[in-house]
C-alpha cells in the first residue's frame, strides 16, 4: 500500500468490508485506500458499501477538509466490478437492477460529496473504478496509469451516471469510441482529452497528490465550498440552476471569521488559520 509522508502524524485509522476499504485521516486530509491488490482493487457490492461508510465517515468529520482516494498496490486504482461474483449479484435484468438499487446511495454519495475530493490514480482505472474517479473532483494519474471501460465487451450497458461524467469530461465523440471500442488509453491520451487533469512521474505520484490536497486543507474550506458549489450549478440546464445557494455560500464567506482572517493574516504577512466558520 502506498504510505503517507514521513513527516504526517496519522490520527485515526478505519476499515470496511473486511479491510479491503481502508480510511486514515491525516492533518485534514482524509484517504481512503481501496485494498485488495490481489483482485486489482476490484469492487464488489459489500466493497462498495463500505467505500460509502468510509466517505459518510470523512464527509461527518470536521476535522478533514478533503478526501483523498487511492488504490493499494502498484497495479491498479480500481479495475472494476469483481467479475467474479457477476453470477450471484449480476446475472441477469432484475438481478442487476437490484445491484444498481443497493448501490445508488454510495454513487449518489460520492457524486454530492460536499468536501473536495481527488482520485490518485496509478496502474489500471477501468469501468466501475473509471466512475469513481470521474465522480471526484479532481484526478491525478501515473504515467502508467491506463483507462478503459470494457462494457461491451462483457455484454453490459454502461449507466447512465457513469456515461454523464464521461460525456461531460471528454464528450460525445471521444466517450463513444471508448464506450464503443473498450480500447485503453494511455495517460498520456487520458490528459489530452480531459479525462485526468495531471500526469506525473510514478515515483512521484503519491507525493504530488498528497501535496495537492494538503494544499488545499489549509485554503478556507467555506471558500473552497462556495467553489464546489458554484461549479456544480454551472454544470446544469439554467433553468435547474441553484442561484439561491450560490447567493447563500457568497454571503456566508463574506460574513465569516475566515474572511476576517484572510484579511488580517495578509496584512501580518503570515499563513492564516482558517476554521471553516
Amino acid at each position: 500500500m502506498l504510505d503517507v509522508p514521513k513527516n504526517a502524524e496519522k490520527n485515526t485509522e478505519k476499515s470496511y468490508a473486511d479491510g479491503k476499504i481502508l480510511q486514515s485521516v491525516t492533518n485534514g486530509v482524509g484517504v481512503i485506500t481501496f485494498n485488495n491488490p490481489e483482485k486489482r482493487n476490484a469492487m464488489s457490492l459489500d466493497r462498495v458499501e463500505g467505500l460509502g461508510h468510509a466517505l459518510t465517515e470523512l464527509r461527518d468529520d470536521p476535522d478533514v477538509r478533503v478526501v483523498l482516494l487511492v488504490g493499494a498496490g502498484d497495479k491498479a486504482f480500481v479495475s472494476g466490478a469483481d467479475i467474479s461474483q457477476f453470477e450471484k449479484t449480476r446475472h441477469n435484468a432484475e438481478a442487476s437492477e437490484e445491484y444498481s438499487r443497493k448501490s445508488a446511495a454510495q454513487r449518489a454519495l460520492l457524486a454530492d460529496y460536499p468536501k473536495p475530493t481527488i482520485a490518485c490514480i496509478r496502474g489500471v482505472c477501468l469501468g466501475g473504478g473509471m466512475q469513481v474517479a470521474m465522480m471526484t473532483d479532481i484526478r491525478i494519474a501515473s504515467e502508467n496509469s491506463q483507462f478503459g471501460i470494457p462494457a461491451a465487451k462483457l455484454g453490459i450497458a454502461y449507466g447512465y451516471d457513469g456515461l454523464k461524467h464521461l460525456v461531460s469530461l471528454v464528450g460525445p465523440s471521444w466517450a463513444r469510441l471508448l464506450i464503443y471500442t473498450g480500447m485503453r488509453i494511455d495517460s498520456a491520451e487520458a490528459v489530452r482529452i480531459g479525462l485526468v487533469d495531471r500526469v506525473v512521474p510514478d515515483a512521484e505520484l503519491w507525493d504530488a497528490t498528497y501535496e495537492i490536497a494538503r494544499t488545499i486543507s489549509g485554503n478556507a474550506p467555506l471558500a473552497i465550498q462556495a467553489a464546489k458549489i458554484t461549479i456544480a450549478q454551472v454544470l446544469k440546464d439554467p433553468d435547474k440552476r441553484d442561484m439561491d445557494a450560490i447567493k447563500a455560500i457568497g454571503t456566508a464567506c463574506m460574513d465569516s471569521e475566515d474572511f476576517r482572517e484572510g484579511r488580517q493574516a495578509f496584512m501580518e504577512k503570515r499563513k492564516p488559520q482558517f476554521k471553516g466558520k
